[in-house]
């Protein structure tokens, strides 16, 4: 698996930290700029939850290594087609209930972690053919949602109102390219 196959990855698994981030510097303080630390705790912890999830994944799925060597083409398709296929379903289909996203509470920011990440989570059966470049990617992967949570919040907190993007969409198409590719170099 290529350097550049990974940071693909990575980017499509941070367009939700991406997009929350945004919603959560939309809905900060118009004084909220001198304190970032609130920002950082949260891209930290988005950051250290995909590397842990991605991890978990990995070993998890290193348990039925023998299977998953067999079916991981098959499996990366099927699992990145889901998780694009739903952001794409969930960003087209608005959600009522946002006022978890003016929340800054270390508990409010954990629950967000975590469901920002469940999708990383199911990626890492695709590092099972791949051990060597694990580490690297559970770094990249860790690295990008932490600078894209920042990059986010910034962009939602200057911008405001005016952002009109819908990146999960673009997340959503990138893990779907990703499973084509993944798919189609493991059948091949």
């Amino acid at each position: 698996m290529s350097i550049l196959t990974i940071i693909l990855l990575a980017i499509g698994l941070a367009m939700d930290c991406f997009a929350v981030s945004v919603c959560k510097g939309l809905t900060s303080p118009h004084g909220y700029v001198p304190r970032y630390i609130k920002p950082m705790l949260m891209a930290l912890l988005f950051g250290v939850f995909h590397a842990g999830m991605q991890l978990i994944g990995y070993f998890a799925g290193s348990l039925f290594a023998s299977f998953f060597e067999r079916f991981a083409p098959w499996i990366a398709l099927l699992l990145l087609g889901f998780i694009g296929g739903k952001m794409i379903y969930d960003s087209l289909h608005d959600d009522d209930d946002k006022t978890h996203l003016a929340d800054f509470s270390f508990w409010g920011l954990l629950s967000l972690a975590f469901a920002t990440s469940i999708d990383t989570l199911a990626t890492g059966v695709i590092f099972i053919p791949h051990p060597e470049v694990l580490w690297i990617a559970v770094g990249i992967i860790a690295a990008t949602c932490f600078l894209f949570s920042m990059t986010g919040f910034v962009l939602g907190h200057l911008v405001g109102a005016r952002l009109r993007m819908n990146v999960n969409i673009l997340g959503g198409v990138i893990l779907i390219l990703i499973g084509i590719k993944i798919f189609l170099e493991g059948i091949l």
